[in-house]
């Protein structure tokens, strides 16, 4: 089936802050950065159109610039005719009066039509030349409402599947963290997997029948002023090893403040990355809300409900890093 059609999609939001001295993080544990990215599936090919009223040689631009469009929005399409097992977009088009109205049809490897999306009007005359620039913008405005498609379509296999993710809990592995001084390599594993199980997911110390696995590490750095930097990175995969989304935080201590116990530190910083984790599950699972319409969310990042691309607290810290 048509899966999570992005590969990671990277978004980054570093927010800084510092917590209340000497307490570092408690109370403040550094804001979650949350990276919405869902798996990559098999490909969608785009198939030179036979019904679309272009001339025989738009047909193959009309190909290569719908699949660019895509892959741009993270939907791994191919120009060229489908092999067994991939996925469809056939492109049509029909007058409307002096217009054209290109239409999109996917198509799932059984050959049931999955869903359509139309693009907007384009001037009959200026569509009949085929013109490459003609063409890019219109496939440059429908590709997203594409991609919002294809999320739906895709949300709606999940849902009616009793063994997908979408109808049971996730069963997570939760790594040792690694990297922290101190004993925080042990306080913030153990409350990661405390504070992650209390919201739903099966959490589990092995790979075994896991669904993904949380990563986390510890980076700590020399800073001026007898400070150290701390980053902390929770890293979501898949069981096979790919990522699907991370969360970030981000503090300034004192130097050495964290060099034995962590204690309720560590707790502060595992409920407040818990709940970022469990975010980038929910988007995996198809938890994350209702469908995106394609018309009235065309502008929308799959999963993502439209602008801002970034969820949660917002500081003017920082700023999405690509």
């Amino acid at each position: 089936m048509l899966c999570r059609l992005t590969p990671c999609l990277v978004l980054l939001l570093l927010l800084t802050s510092c917590g209340d001295l000497p307490e570092p993080f408690l109370g403040n544990p550094g804001p979650t950065g949350r990276i919405l990215a869902q798996p990559p599936a098999p490909r969608l090919a785009v198939p030179p159109p036979t019904t679309a009223l272009l001339p025989d040689a738009g047909d193959s631009v009309m190909a290569d610039t719908l699949a660019s469009a895509l892959q741009t929005q993270k939907v791994p399409a191919i120009a060229g005719p489908a092999q067994r097992g991939d996925w469809k977009l056939v492109t049509s088009a029909r007058l409307q009066g002096l217009s054209v109205i290109p239409e999109f049809t996917v198509v799932d490897p059984a050959g049931t039509v999955r869903g359509r999306a139309e693009g907007a009007a384009v001037p009959a005359a200026a569509w009949s030349t085929a013109s490459a620039a003609t063409l890019q913008d219109s496939v440059t405005e429908a590709a997203p409402r594409i991609a919002v498609m294809l999320t739906n379509i895709e949300m709606a296999i999940e849902r009616a599947n009793p063994n997908s993710l979408y109808n049971r809990p996730a069963r997570v592995m939760v790594a040792d963290v690694k990297g922290a001084p101190g004993d925080g390599d042990r306080a913030l594993t153990d409350q990661m997997r405390l504070r992650l199980a209390a919201l739903g997911p099966v959490v589990q110390t092995t790979l075994t029948n896991a669904d993904f696995e949380v990563d986390g590490r510890v980076h700590v750095v020399p800073i001026a002023n007898r400070k150290q930097r701390v980053e902390i990175q929770w890293i979501v995969k898949s069981a096979a090893g790919d990522e699907r989304g991370r969360v970030i935080q981000l503090n300034e201590i004192p130097a050495g403040s964290l060099s034995r116990s962590w204690g309720d530190v560590a707790v502060e910083v595992a409920t407040e990355a818990a709940g970022g984790v469990n975010d980038v599950l929910k988007r995996q699972t198809g938890h994350a809300g209702k469908p995106q319409s394609p018309v009235d969310n065309a502008a929308a990042v799959r999963g993502q409900p439209g602008k801002p691309l970034l969820e949660g607290p917002r500081s003017g810290a920082g700023q999405p890093a690509r």
